[in-house]
């Protein structure tokens, strides 16, 4: 190895080098990935979330920390890529083909840039697919539910439901101001705010009247 290795020309060698340490860095972040389930969802209907009064400013410092993350990533990939194929194309041209330097590096450079192309595109697909599943809490109108923490007359609780396919936990109050207490079934009327559910009884729900009184 060390034999072949020196019979290569200098610039061989540093098309080989490149190659080497993009590829395994390449791999490595691959491999990673994978093992640690990175940018996978693990949200599903048996999934519980909890949506709180902080919900707008926490979406949005999410949203900032995952464009950020993404950057970084893309950066990441794409330049071991670069690196990568600029390494591989340009030795396969210079040996392969005997291409003269300025060719073969030419050629690598046109072949790394293809790939940092790629990989973007590639990263811009999964971003739409992932804000394509955003939360909307103004989905949940209309849909119904149980109250998860009593919502006093004046004031807020807690309402369990399905929204979007998730099962959700999100802050509510009573709309007509009526106490709720938990395990009542409540239909979402209204969104307040950025996080606060509007609900009201259902009508099967409503309480017996109490008895009257003789005449």
């Amino acid at each position: 190895m060390n034999a072949w290795f020196a019979t290569l020309q200098t610039i061989d060698k540093v098309f080989l080098l490149f190659a080497i340490a993009g590829g395994a860095l390449f791999a490595l972040r691959l491999v990673l990935a994978f093992a640690t389930g990175s940018g996978l969802d693990d949200g599903g209907d048996a999934d519980v979330s909890h949506v709180g009064a902080a919900h707008d400013g926490g979406a949005a410092h999410g949203h900032d920390g995952t464009a950020d993350l993404a950057f970084k990533l893309l950066s990441f990939q794409g330049m071991t890529a670069f690196f990568m194929m600029f390494g591989l194309v340009g030795l396969a041209l210079s040996r392969a083909h005997a291409m003269p330097a300025i060719g073969a590096v030419a050629g690598g450079l046109g072949a790394g840039l293809l790939a940092v192309w790629l990989i973007s595109r590639i990263f811009r697909l999964f971003s739409r697919l992932q804000s394509s599943g955003t939360l909307n809490l103004r989905n949940a109108i209309g849909v119904e539910g149980t109250v998860y923490l009593g919502i006093p007359a004046q004031g807020t609780g807690q309402v369990q439901l399905a929204v979007q396919g998730r099962l959700l936990v999100v802050d509510a109050a009573s709309r007509d101001g009526q106490a709720l207490a938990t395990t009542t079934r409540v239909r979402v009327v209204e969104v307040s705010g950025a996080s606060v559910l509007l609900v009201e009884r259902l009508a099967a729900e409503t309480p017996p009247a109490g008895p009257q009184q003789p005449v």
